[in-house]
């Protein structure tokens, strides 16, 4: 089971539970059947199946913590929640829910994260940047500024601009309906532009 994922190194730290949200997560029935397929398989030994999940939803994780976590974070916690969806794969009572299950784990590991932080140094302001400097400057200031919208339209905008995720891939994968992401993604746009142009 372990050479699913590469080889990652985690430090124990007791249990992280996962508490039922209010969320009502709505896929897809075509969707949700095909996760609960590719679940069941993986529940079997099927290393190729939960390389389908990862594939499936990798992007849609990405995107979720990078809106909540600095970017050079976010490639080992995309890690961290898939290793700890492969350990818990039998803790999902829905095989089908693996979609919104993914999320809540997600967002979950993000809260872990932030809680778990040490302390930091701030560099100064003036720091030179190699290369790119001013491309890199404006990439962070962006990303900053999506950081800093509400909840629904932070993670809507990372998972349209950043991840390339279309609208309908992004209600698929997150249980939102059309409606809910074309508004997000509106509205989102809207604040992102008033943000950034002063």
């Amino acid at each position: 089971m372990s050479d699913v994922l590469p080889t990652v190194e985690l430090v124990a730290d007791g249990t992280t539970a996962f508490p039922a949200g209010p969320r009502v997560v709505r896929f897809a029935d075509g969707h949700a059947a095909d996760d609960g397929r590719l679940v069941r398989a993986a529940r079997e030994g099927d290393r190729a199946a939960f390389s389908s999940l990862y594939e499936r939803y990798a992007r849609v994780v990405h995107g979720l913590l990078l809106a909540r976590v600095g970017r050079d974070n976010v490639e080992d916690l995309v890690q961290d929640v898939f290793l700890t969806a492969w350990r818990r794969l039998d803790d999902l009572r829905d095989p089908a829910a693996f979609g919104g299950w993914i999320v809540m784990i997600t967002r979950n590991r993000a809260m872990d994260f932030h809680r778990r932080t040490a302390e930091f140094v701030e560099l100064p302001e003036n720091l030179p940047v190699p290369g790119g400097a001013a491309e890199r400057a404006d990439a962070h200031a962006a990303l900053e500024a999506i950081r800093a919208l509400p909840e629904a339209y932070r993670e809507t905008l990372m998972l349209r601009l950043v991840e390339g995720l279309s609208g309908p891939e992004i209600a698929t994968r997150t249980g939102l309906t059309p409606a809910s992401v074309r508004v997000n993604l509106h509205r989102g746009m809207k604040l992102l532009r008033e943000k950034l142009q002063r």
